[in-house]
């Protein structure tokens, strides 16, 4: 299911939010947000876990606030504020350059106020003790960067991008580059791979639609959740032997063409629509790739 996080609260608060609503241990989500920020948080629970290694989540998009001529601790306005600088003099014309320079294949430095572990701790936790270590840049990819709105002091921007990108870092080098420093005021994630925001529930809906005994009408799929992957529809044959652990053969599926394979491609084996489990389609010696089995959902 995808939920819209509410600000205030951490990923993990979400997680124990829904254990305590469903009743269940068996909860995971992917792609922590920042406590300050908001939108789609997509939430894995009893087998549903099982899939989120296979999800597709490489692209997210963002909605942000900045503003301009200020610099904290943490990169957003939640923080200390480190300096204060005029930005009368930066104009809608010059953020847009500055835009395309950040557009592309960058790289960031994480923030401090990170989950980003170093020597077995957390950086946020030497941050709360005083403590800046050097950390090394990450390459990311920035898809795009929109200007949605410019009423200095405040920017708001749309940004699609990879997996790992830290948008309050952007906005800090935004901030740098137009030489009057910049700080996140507000951040919503509108997608996270195929989740978006239009089917986003806040936790209050959930916690109606378990009450009422509708939570199937807020669920996703596993089998929807990875659409992104090749569907292989089993016969009876088929699902019997996954059901006992063994890989299934060709004349065991209701395909045998059409499907491309590599040494990682991995797809959906499924049975009258339902996921019963995810493979690899591997080299053999046959005309064939083999189906070697990576996880079962029965």
């Amino acid at each position: 299911m995808v939920i819209d996080k509410p600000a205030g609260i951490t990923s993990h608060d979400v997680v124990s939010r829904v254990r305590r609503i469903l009743g269940t241990k068996k909860v995971g989500h992917t792609g922590t947000l920042d406590p300050f920020a908001t939108g789609v948080l997509p939430i894995a629970v009893l087998d549903g876990t099982k899939a989120i290694p296979f999800l597709d989540e490489g692209v997210k998009c963002y909605e942000a606030l900045m503003q301009l001529g200020v610099a904290t601790d943490t990169l957003d306005m939640t923080g200390k504020v480190l300096r204060e600088s005029d930005c009368s003099s930066v104009s809608e014309q010059q953020l847009q350059g500055i835009f395309k320079r950040f557009t592309g294949p960058i790289f960031q430095i994480p923030p401090m106020y990170s989950a980003i572990k170093q020597g077995g701790q957390p950086l946020y936790k030497l941050a709360r003790m005083g403590q800046e270590v050097e950390r090394a840049a990450r390459p990311v990819i920035i898809h795009s960067i929109e200007l949605l709105s410019f009423a200095p002091p405040f920017v708001s921007i749309r940004v699609t991008c990879s997996r790992g990108t830290y948008v309050r870092t952007l906005a800090d080098d935004i901030g740098a580059s137009a030489g009057c420093g910049a700080a996140l005021k507000e951040l919503r994630r509108t997608a996270s791979g195929p989740f978006e925001i239009c089917a986003a529930h806040t936790l209050e809906a959930l916690e109606s639609a378990a009450h009422k005994g509708c939570l199937s009408s807020l669920c996703i799929t596993p089998y929807a959740a990875l659409a992104h992957l090749p569907d292989i529809p089993l016969t009876d044959a088929g699902l019997a032997k996954i059901s006992f652990g063994r890989s299934p053969l060709w004349d065991e599926a209701t395909i045998q063409d059409g499907v491309e394979y590599g040494k990682t491609s991995f797809v959906r084996l499924s049975h009258n629509g339902i996921l019963v489990a995810v493979a690899r389609l591997a080299e053999s010696g046959d005309s064939l790739p083999a189906i070697v089995l990576k996880r079962v959902f029965m």
